[in-house]
């Protein structure tokens, strides 16, 4: 029963990461008339404004939830 629950997690773990490398990358709206960064982001230095969409569709500022309530960026690599 534990190698069958296990067999399905992985199948389904797989699954999702075959469905994720077929998707195209998103770019953010605006993206190409912006000025990339020339230097990093520095630790305790406040991220600067961005824009992109959520799994919705949906368009996020940063700066609409700064103040808010927390926010934690995590970035991966989309193509695997």
């Amino acid at each position: 029963m534990i190698k069958t629950v296990r067999t399905v997690v992985l199948l389904l773990l797989l699954g999702q990461l075959w469905v994720m490398a077929q998707q195209r990358p998103a770019t953010a709206p605006g993206a190409k008339n912006r000025t990339p960064r020339k230097s990093p982001v520095r630790i305790g230095e406040t991220a600067p404004d961005f824009t992109l969409e959520d799994e919705s569709g949906r368009t996020v500022r940063l700066a609409a939830a700064r103040g808010k309530m927390p926010v934690v960026l995590v970035f991966y690599r989309g193509w695997w």
